[in-house]
């Protein structure tokens, strides 16, 4: 956990200026108090899966706090919450995130993997004998003038 002053005053984040003025309505709040989290939500979602979006987003804009400090990259925060998320809930680790497809890559069907041809062993071709004898240019001889 993130080291916090010795202070005994409770320090609450301020609420987004669009919140104050649009309104709106919080659906999660998190504290650390003495290395023990603590937080409330409201069940704001009828279905339940819409809480990953909401956790996704979170973890995106995470990425993009810490990689404005300068010390990560967006990538790579991202991947490490996305890891610890899944170790800790049990799910398998995630090491690295899927680049995502490209336009092209998206529009078209995917190929089915080249089969690769067996290997047939080729029968070996009798060796031939190289002749020993050295074949010399000779040079015909100058003829005297």
């Amino acid at each position: 956990m993130p080291p916090f002053s010795d202070k005994q005053v409770y320090q609450a984040l301020t609420l987004p200026d669009n919140a104050l003025d649009k309104g709106g309505i919080e659906i999660l709040r998190a504290g650390v108090i003495e290395d023990e989290l603590y937080v409330s939500a409201r069940n704001a979602f009828k279905d339940p899966a819409q809480w990953g979006e909401v956790l996704a987003d979170i973890t995106r804009r995470l990425g993009e706090l810490c990689a404005a400090e300068g010390e990560y990259k967006k990538k790579e925060v991202i991947a490490a919450i996305a890891s610890a998320f899944a170790a800790d809930l049990g799910a398998p680790v995630v090491r690295e995130p899927k680049p995502a497809p490209t336009r092209r890559a998206a529009g078209r069907k995917a190929r089915a993997p080249a089969r690769k041809k067996p290997k047939v062993a080729k029968p070996r071709a009798k060796s031939r004998v190289k002749s020993r004898a050295k074949t010399s240019l000779r040079r015909k001889p100058r003829s005297k003038r």
